[in-house]
């Protein structure tokens, strides 16, 4: 419904446009740059339900336009008087399929070895939560080598079996086809293919923050460099970056503030902690598909089951939260900062305390009126108290 209101409207103005059909977000953003379009728009809700779908615009570099941009465009829409096009000069429709040559791309990578992961004989069970994932994934993988694919809602209807958030309470129909049919990996990505989460062979959840870390760590220990992620994501990524020999560098919640973070400080991969991996060699976006063909990657190289690869890293817990806000935002983050004045900070995106190896991190949200907290901690209860410190000083 939507797809027929865009595609009119554009060449009508004289755009011409380039359909690429049921396509994966990244898909897209790699198909801007290489077709050397002025933009590109992907119609999808996300990892949201089905009624949140609508439009995600990219510039011409095939990275998403920041919050400035996306005023300015509202601005010029509802002030100027947009005319159509005399019908010798409207744009043209074309079709065309890009997911190949995205794949291609990704198996041209020097870290992304085929020939490892094509030797381990992979059995791989994939949740694709009945969208383009669901075509996506399978061909990846059956381009790195992978011989055995079990498929968990990947027929790509649109009519989600589950929450399509990737988030361990919604995978549990993925973690018992694991068991019941002896695979060494899991796979789930959210609707629109930019974030990954995974099963360990045992039916344990990796964790969605463990996925960047674990791809950071195996680019770092071919790759000397620096990595960003969010503000909301696990310190395990600020360890293992310093254990390589590179810096870690912080950046607000948001995959256009990783982005121009990651240019600035020239990182070799970085990331948002809900399974967003980027890899600039690639391109700068969230891209699930080069995520998983790194991981695997990585698990293939070092030989463990993903469970053992797994142990590698902390096992920290991260509580999520949110408070309902009954007035300004500010208002409440100036309580938190009176309330923990002797607590190192960091401002860059609403507050982000520090209490030794554990912080929290307080923000309101972009498109709700509510004050999200994340606390991070050794233990789940113990995550639990720092967040549920917070909330009381919000509340």
């Amino acid at each position: 419904m939507i797809m027929s209101h865009v595609v009119p409207t554009l060449t009508n103005m004289g755009v011409d446009v380039i359909d690429l059909g049921l396509a994966t977000t990244p898909t897209i953003e790699l198909a801007v740059i290489n077709f050397g379009a002025s933009g590109g728009i992907i119609i999808t809700a996300s990892h949201n339900p089905i009624e949140w779908n609508g439009l995600k615009f990219l510039n011409a570099q095939g990275e998403f336009i920041t919050s400035e941009h996306g005023l300015r465009m509202m601005e010029y829409a509802e002030s100027e008087t947009l005319s159509a096009e005399p019908v010798k000069t409207v744009g043209t429709h074309g079709q065309a399929d890009f997911l190949d040559e995205h794949i291609r791309a990704i198996l041209a990578l020097a870290l992304v070895r085929r020939d490892l992961i094509s030797a381990k004989g992979f059995t791989i069970a994939v949740d694709a939560v009945n969208s383009v994932g669901g075509t996506a994934i399978p061909a990846l993988l059956k381009a790195l080598g992978v011989q055995r694919v079990i498929e968990v809602n990947c027929e790509p209807t649109g009519m989600f079996a589950h929450n399509p958030e990737p988030l361990p309470e919604h995978l549990t129909d993925l973690s018992k086809t694991v068991i019941e049919h002896h695979a060494d990996i899991g796979i789930s990505v959210d609707p629109d293919v930019d974030r990954m989460a995974l099963v360990c062979e045992d039916g344990s959840m990796f964790g969605e923050e463990y996925g960047l870390v674990a791809v950071s760590d195996y680019v770092l220990s071919h790759t000397l460099g620096n990595t960003v992620s969010n503000l909301s994501s696990t310190r395990a990524l600020k360890l293992v970056t310093q254990e390589r020999g590179g810096e870690y560098f912080p950046a607000a919640v948001g995959e256009v503030n990783v982005v121009k973070r990651m240019k600035e400080v020239d990182a070799v991969i970085g990331g948002e902690g809900n399974g967003g991996i980027i890899y600039p060699k690639l391109h700068y976006g969230r891209d699930a598909l080069a995520g998983v063909a790194l991981f695997l990657s990585a698990l293939a190289e070092s030989d463990l089951r993903t469970s053992e690869l797994r142990k590698r890293y902390p096992f920290d817990v991260i509580a999520k939260k949110k408070v309902e806000l009954n007035g300004e935002p500010g208002a409440a983050l100036e309580r938190v900062r009176r309330a923990f004045t002797d607590q190192p900070k960091d401002e860059t995106d609403g507050i982000r305390l520090e209490f030794g190896k554990d912080w929290v991190h307080i923000r309101p949200s972009n498109t709700e009126p509510i004050m999200r907290i994340y606390a991070e901690s050794g233990n789940a209860e113990s995550a639990e108290q720092l967040a549920q410190r917070v909330m009381s000083v919000l509340r």
